[in-house]
């Protein structure tokens, strides 16, 4: 029976083929443009930027725009780049302009779709960025793309780790900025610790197209972006805290070896807070009250510290430090720490020196980053399988863009073995076979390790003419790639090998001439050499002349030779060595193959002992394979297997998506705030006085004062005067006389209040007369830095708080309390209280101000530059992608008995990382 759904697309098409077609008017108007626009001289068409800027000032909209400047900019590329933008490349660029993603197979031209909306988003002069996966594809792209913005007249610059901030500001006053999505992270959040606005680098958040989109916004989107810095010495608290749990009974705690996890029992909490209590060491009368969320974290720690963690066997005690010992090897790793205070409760229980906690400053998950720009758009070749996470959490529709030839690869059904050994085996004999008829292959596989153990596979069947491609250096990544499609070839890849460069038959012409020829002029490059280390080199150039003219057509011939020969052989084979949880890197890696209209295979071979297999794979699929008929040395092929693992697939893609979007919930708890102060910030640094600020936060503060020692409708008996008192020495350093005033008859609250905030601005009067020696502007600014100082500090403590909220909030659900519900709701009395507090802190401050005319007030600046570190921890890894280990920042320069070190041995400095990830982060 058809469903009425099937019959409308059999008559109308999809919702994607109808929007695809609502384009084909546009396209067929640039394309009559074509004749005209390529009439033009160079200067003439370099005067249309002008021109539509002119008409924007004028009140025409982008959209106005779209056909003239896309036919404008199509026709630059064509003279800068020697490349004219295909149709579907025009209908991409569309989709990029109205905020949604476009799904464009590998091969289309996505870096050369992207420089039309580009174009035309740039003409607004807000300012338009391009993000990229790594820093070689952001220089790469800003160079390459950047000839072709450059003769239309715009400017183009780029982000990259090294920068200091005039560079980073000065590439942000570009038209076109590209960087990669770290580093406008980072620069947000560290934007908005600076004390002053002409600090600040980012100018807004106007158009973002997102390269590779899938992977930034889904794949490194599941851990936030983390700048930190020294916390405040909390040694006595860790050390008190440690001393409780020796007192506890084994009924007080439960352990669970299995998840490595201890806990407090209902009859532990009632003795701790009976130990607390006695100590003076808790508010209130529940260890589950707010204020002590910071108690019970450091309670947790101390438990698995003496419970969890064994000395000798989870770390050792040397010279006076706690030092992991790693549970794989069992070498040490000096340098390593243990986060969020568990180090610091180990060296509590070991009673060595506490080394300071690092305290969050700022942070925040790319998902809140780029909700932020006001239009966003992404492009990658795999997006539709996740298409309800892109709708739901970024406003993102995904729209298959058709390739601009019929692809013609053969996906063939993947082939099912019983173990892995028998799997590798077949993956040899299928390699033997390809490369006996010249056929180029790409092996993928999930991991670094699994790609080893192929590659010695290989190596025993004689075979080691082969490229295997890590993550080691995207330059180097980039070359091997490019040179995969030449017949013969054998490459073997990682998941996240490859990016941002095309697999061509024949082998890719451009990097070849580059390789064998070079620039055409000398200067020096810094290069991988085969042990991982990275030199400066020469550059390989060759002038222009006759000599490169010819050397560069035998090149283009033997190119073209080549191609002949690896579509002969029936163009790039994937093979792929197992499946992956989520399709999308499935779909990545079998898209490398029929690119452009070429021929090509794919493949893939499963075993049942594959981690998807085994974990996932339901037991209705083994036995479904038995009765298939699956034997020791033998494979099963059939469609039903696909059907099967694609279900699993499915399940494992939206587990992950209800984590990711579970955890998202509590970060936009974290984020409103977050857009509160940061507001707030930007708003003082905006106000040349905020001198009426600081006066409703003087008087609010005096008016909670009052009310709290002097209750409504009390009697006068029962007034807290000595509190009152107190709290106008401690707030507003004022030694008032209110026991006198509350003696005298028929006195009431109203006018103590109005006695108290004449008396404070009568000694603000004061303050400023004696100021004004200083200059006009002198006090304002005082006013200014010591109010977004005291915003600075207890938003940091605020953080760390939601934090310790964070992770003890989960065990709420046992008392059948919906833990979000009382995320958001404690969360937001913590806040409140820290805007309480604010207006106290800076009114406090304020009132103590003293100006001294040789010393003039010069704040320092909230935290030190040279303390911050920043960190992004690899969602696959879990090893940090920004921050240096311990010691890695001490040093500018290497040891020269250090520069011989491989990328992957360990750092010769002992911290216990890679020298890649350490040290060799310097070289």
């Amino acid at each position: 029976m058809v469903s009425l759904g099937g019959v409308a697309r059999k008559l109308f098409g999809s919702a994607n083929e109808r929007r695809i077609r609502s384009y084909k008017p546009r396209v067929a108007a640039i394309n009559a443009l074509e004749e005209q626009i390529a009439a033009l001289s160079d200067d003439e068409l370099k005067a249309k930027t002008e021109e539509f800027k002119k008409q924007i000032a004028e009140g025409k909209s982008l959209d106005d725009l779209l056909v003239e400047a896309f036919a404008v900019a199509r026709e630059a590329s064509r003279r800068v780049l020697g490349l004219r933008p295909f149709d579907v490349q025009l209908i991409g660029g569309m989709i990029l302009h109205e905020n949604a993603i476009a799904e464009m197979k590998t091969g289309e031209g996505k870096t050369l779709v992207a420089t039309l909306p580009v174009y035309l988003n740039a003409l607004s002069g807000k300012g338009v960025h391009v993000v990229t996966v790594n820093d070689y594809l952001a220089r790469r792209d800003s160079e390459n793309m950047g000839r072709l913005y450059g003769f239309l007249g715009l400017t183009t610059g780029v982000i990259h780790h090294g920068l200091d901030d005039q560079q980073r500001r000065a590439a942000y006053e570009c038209d076109i900025t590209y960087a990669t999505n770290n580093e406008l992270g980072f620069d947000y959040l560290r934007d908005n610790m600076k004390m002053q606005r002409a600090e600040m680098v980012q100018r807004g958040h106007n158009y973002a197209i997102v390269d590779e989109v899938d992977s930034i916004l889904v794949d490194e989107a599941r851990t936030p972006l983390i700048i930190s810095g020294p916390l405040d010495d909390r040694s006595d608290l860790y050390v008190a805290m440690d001393k409780v749990i020796p007192t506890l009974d084994e009924d007080d705690y439960e352990i669970d070896e299995k998840q490595r996890s201890a806990n407090f029992s209902e009859k532990g909490m009632e003795r701790l807070e009976q130990l607390l209590t006695e100590s003076g060491q808790m508010k209130g009368a529940s260890l589950y009250d707010v204020e002590n969320v910071a108690i019970v974290h450091h309670l947790n720690n101390a438990l698995k510290a003496h419970k969890m963690f064994s000395r000798d066997k989870d770390y050792i005690v040397r010279d006076g430090e706690v030092v992991i010992i790693d549970e794989f090897t069992g070498r040490m790793m000096p340098g390593r720490r243990y986060s969020e205070g568990q180090h610091q409760a180990l060296e509590a229980k070991e009673g060595v020196k506490i080394q300071p906690e690092n305290q969050t400053l700022a942070s925040i998950t790319f998902q809140n980053y780029f909700r932020m720009y006001d239009k966003l758009a992404g492009m990658t070749g795999t997006a539709a399988t996740e298409a309800e996470e892109f709708g739901n959490i970024y406003g993102l529709d995904v729209v298959e863009v058709p390739t601009n030839l019929p692809i013609i690869r053969l996906d063939e059904d993947d082939e099912v073995y019983l173990t892995v050994h028998e799997k590798y085996l077949a993956i040899v004999e299928e390699i033997k076979a390809a490369k006996e008829k010249g056929q180029p292959v790409l092996v993928g596989t999930t991991s670094i390790e699994k790609s080893e153990l192929l590659a010695a596979a290989l190596k025993r069947d004689g075979i080691d003419d082969f490229k295997i491609l890590n993550a080691r250096y995207h330059e180097n990544e980039a070359f091997i790639v490019a040179q995969a499609g030449v017949p013969g070839a054998l490459t073997i890849a990682t998941n996240m090998a490859g990016r941002g460069t095309d697999i061509q038959l024949g082998g890719n012409l451009e990097m070849r001439i580059q390789e064998e020829l070079g620039y055409l002029e000398p200067g020096t490059d810094i290069v991988v050499n085969d042990q991982g280390e990275r030199v400066e080199v020469e550059r390989k150039f060759t002038p222009p002349g006759p000599e490169r003219e010819a050397k560069e057509q035998a090149i283009r011939e033997d190119v073209a030779r080549l191609k002949e020969q690896a579509l002969a052989a029936g163009g790039l084979y994937v093979i792929a060595t197992e499946r992956h949880e989520s399709r999308r890197i499935d779909n990545q890696l079998r898209g490398r193959s029929g690119r452009q209209g070429d021929p090509g295979r794919s493949k893939f071979y499963l075993s049942l002992q594959d981690d998807l297999m085994r974990i996932f794979g339901s037991d209705r699929m083994e036995s479904m394979l038995q009765k298939l008929g699956l034997k020791e040395g033998e494979a099963i092929v059939h469609p039903w297997i696909n059907k099967a693992l694609e279900r699993a697939q499915k399940k494992v893609e939206a587990r992950n998506f209800d984590i990711r979007k579970n955890l998202l919930k509590y970060d936009d708890v974290l984020n409103d705030q977050r857009k509160v102060v940061f507001d707030q910030r930007k708003e003082l640094m905006d106000s040349d006085d905020i001198s009426d600020i600081v006066e409703d936060m003087r008087h609010e503060v005096i008016e909670n004062a009052v009310s709290r020692r002097i209750p409504e409708r009390a009697y006068a008996e029962q007034w807290d005067v000595a509190g009152l008192k107190e709290d106008c020495l401690h707030i507003l350093n004022l030694d008032l006389p209110i026991e006198e005033w509350a003696a005298e008859d028929g006195i009431a609250e109203p006018e103590i209040l109005e006695r108290i905030n004449a008396a404070a601005e009568e000694a603000e009067a004061v303050r400023a007369k004696q100021a004004e020696q200083f200059g006009p502007d002198v006090m304002k600014y005082v006013q200014r830095q010591v109010t977004m100082q005291a915003l600075d500090h207890l938003w940091r403590e605020h953080i760390v708080n939601l934090d310790h909220l964070r992770s003890v909030i989960g065990f709420r659900g046992y008392a059948q309390r919906d833990p979000l519900q009382e995320y958001k709701a404690e969360a937001f009395e913590l806040f409140q209280a820290l805007l309480g507090n604010m207006r106290e802190v800076a009114v406090s401050q304020l009132s103590r101000v003293q100006l001294v005319r040789e010393n003039p007030p010069q704040p320092e600046p909230a935290v030190d530059p040279a303390q911050l570190q920043a960190s992004h921890v690899d969602p696959d890894t879990g090893e940090d992608e920004v921050a240096p280990a311990a010691g890695a920042a001490e040093t500018a320069s290497l040891p020269d008995e250090w520069r011989n070190t491989g990328r992957n041995d360990p750092c010769p400095c002992g911290s216990g990382r890679k020298f890649k990830h350490c040290h060799g982060r310097l070289a």
